[in-house]
């Protein structure tokens, strides 16, 4: 399987370990969390365990690219009916673009349009859609990030690009936001409104290490006109005290001996636009405050047993942003001075967001599977929460779903797992769960209660 790893290993010099899904280094300031004696005291509502059963109700194969080579999918992302599903690199070749389906009918799935494949030698992973409305736009505004190949190619640029799909059947360009060109480029990206200014939340993978700190690994960018967007914030992980004097740029010595990765793989926001939480690898999820986004404030972040990879991946919300789900994608389980077991979800109160204190870790059948040998498969993917579910996608185990309705206690209530599931990304639409096998396209599920079926 091609991943953001192997992308990584071909732009990385020797001895830097490698980007996104694969990274498998943590630890933070030796906490010991083998107990876990703090209980969730917030409002616990009543629940649902009907998603034992999730049904299969359409399958939509992406087609190879015009080029006559194949594009896998990557995440996938919802919106009035559409689902926008992004796609990832397939050996050198890139440039798949976003693809669009009609929902109307879910069981049938129609596409009706793609864009943003114009920027030779890039992959377009992620993208977020959201009504705008600013002097300078009102409508439907779409964020799609773009990574390069390979940075010495004069053509490429990363960065994300900005779309217009108030019409999804017609998309139309509006701008590109560009970082360092020496760097792989935006990796994932959330798009936030706050008080009706649009603000994209960009994760530029090494961008701290190559551009040699000249400029950082988390922006957060001002597209109020997406066609000039404007950088207003980057934030630097030496401003943080117990960091700034064992970071290089790229590896953290931590308190507990350990040499660990630090980057910003993942961004989201609350649903206020007032907090954002960052995906920060070894340094966990970072909360920041952004009700001033000139002017962040940095809050708290989450730690790791002194055996435990980190690999902060992506992380969701939910109880009304009283919960943190941290997903972590360890994809080498036997890596020496760690606990053997690949990346598994951690559940947080954050009720003082100064102040996260872990409920709860939850494993699938997969995190210790490691008889096989290590494979990328076994890992837990992203999270996405409706209610009180959570859903992970989870590779080769598919999608998940967890009751979280105690986050004391998850329990798992139903999984969908193809017969060659590679999920990628997990979203819930209505009363749909859209998930993007990277081998066999699009996926829609439904929840389904009859035992027979």
């Amino acid at each position: 399987m091609l991943t953001g790893a192997v992308i990584a290993s071909l732009l990385l010099p020797a001895g830097v370990g490698q980007a996104h899904d694969k990274l498998g280094d943590s630890v933070e300031k030796g906490v010991n969390y083998e107990e876990l004696d703090y209980e969730f005291d917030g409002p616990v509502l009543e629940g649902t365990k009907n998603v034992k059963h999730l049904k299969e109700v359409a399958a939509v194969e992406l087609e190879d690219h015009e080029d006559g080579y194949k594009t896998t999918m990557a995440d996938v992302y919802a919106y009035k009916g559409f689902a926008y599903a992004g796609t990832h690199l397939t050996g050198n070749n890139a440039n798949g673009g976003v693809h669009v389906y009609d929902l109307k009918d879910p069981s049938n799935p129609e596409k009706v349009s793609s864009f943003a494949d114009e920027i030779p030698g890039t992959w377009q992973e992620k993208v977020i859609v959201k009504t705008v409305n600013t002097k300078h736009f009102n409508g439907d505004l779409a964020v799609v990030s773009v990574q390069q190949v390979d940075p010495g190619n004069e053509d490429s640029q990363g960065g994300f690009l900005l779309y217009d799909v108030t019409n999804p059947h017609e998309p139309e360009r509006l701008g590109f936001w560009e970082v360092d060109k020496r760097t792989i480029g935006t990796h994932e990206l959330y798009l936030t409104v706050q008080n009706g200014r649009p603000l994209v939340l960009a994760a530029n993978p090494y961008t701290d290490y190559f551009t040699h700190g000249e400029s950082k690994d988390f922006q957060m960018v001002d597209v109020s006109d997406p066609a000039n967007p404007e950088t207003i914030y980057e934030f630097d992980p030496r401003e943080l005290e117990d960091v700034s004097e064992d970071f290089n740029g790229y590896h953290w010595e931590a308190p507990d001996g350990k040499t660990r990765p630090v980057f910003n793989h993942s961004t989201m926001t609350n649903e206020q636009g007032t907090l954002a939480y960052l995906s920060f690898w070894d340094l966990g999820t970072i909360i920041l405050d952004i009700s001033d986004p000139e002017n962040p404030e940095f809050l708290s972040r989450t730690e790791y047993a002194s055996d435990q990879q980190g690999s902060a991946h992506s992380s969701a919300t939910a109880k009304g942003g009283n919960i943190l789900i941290e997903t972590r994608e360890v994809y080498n389980p036997t890596k020496e001075g760690y606990e053997e077991s690949y990346g598994y979800t951690r559940i947080f109160d954050i009720k003082d967001e100064t102040d996260p204190k872990l409920l709860s870790e939850f494993k699938t059948d997969l995190v210790d599977n490691i008889e096989d040998g290590v494979t990328f498969a076994n890992t837990v993917h992203d999270p996405k929460v409706r209610g009180n579910t959570l859903y992970l996608s989870h590779y080769a185990g598919g999608v998940y779903a967890v009751d979280i309705t105690d986050p004391s206690n998850p329990e798992q209530i139903g999984q969908y797992q193809s017969e060659w599931a590679d999920v990628w990304g997990v979203f819930v639409d209505r009363n749909y769960i859209l998930a993007s096998d990277m081998q066999s396209g699009l996926k829609v599920l439904q929840k389904n209660n009859r035992k027979n079926e």
